[in-house]
């Protein structure tokens, strides 16, 4: 297990084809994705695509969406990250939790913790995160973790508003 960080309460780690049930449980929720411009997951073999063709690749880049485990219980409750999108060309927050997750802080803890990592290890310039102009919740996590406002937009045909946080040690 190659973990990436650990929080408080969270450990992130890489995720590898193993963690395929348990991506395919996150995805196919019709909540998790109810403001995304993805489809519901439907099978072990779409999650399984999912981690071999965009989740394993990012890895190369000491980049990629990472597996959020609870220190309590050991249990996934989703993930968090950075991914570079190159048609952006930006490096982009991402975070995706169960639920049963919800409403406890983790993503808060989960994304601030991948910005310092972002900031400090990977020493990137510039970090970027989006939510859905309704997904109320995860702008929350955005504003919470000192990121800015900077406009509303279309990416992916999906309305959002874009945050960024430049690194404060540059």
């Amino acid at each position: 297990m190659n973990i990436i960080f650990e929080t408080p309460r969270l450990t992130l780690r890489q995720m590898t084809i193993n963690d395929a049930p348990l991506l395919l449980e996150l995805n196919s929720d019709p909540e998790v994705v109810k403001y995304l411009h993805e489809p519901t997951l439907q099978t072990i073999e779409q999650a399984q695509k999912v981690i071999t063709d965009i989740i394993l690749p990012q890895y190369r880049n000491n980049l990629g969406r990472w597996a959020i485990t609870t220190k309590a219980d050991n249990n996934f409750i989703g993930w968090c990250g950075l991914k570079y999108r190159p048609e952006l060309d930006e490096i982009d927050l991402g975070y995706r939790l169960m639920q049963k997750a919800w409403g406890k802080g983790f993503a808060t803890e989960a994304a601030q913790e991948t910005l310092n990592y972002g900031f400090g290890i990977l020493k990137l310039p510039i970090i970027t995160g989006k939510a859905h102009i309704e997904n109320l919740a995860s702008i929350k996590v955005l504003e919470k973790i000192g990121m800015n406002f900077i406009g509303e937009g279309l990416v992916d045909d999906c309305p959002v508003r874009t945050y960024t946080k430049a690194n404060p040690s540059a």
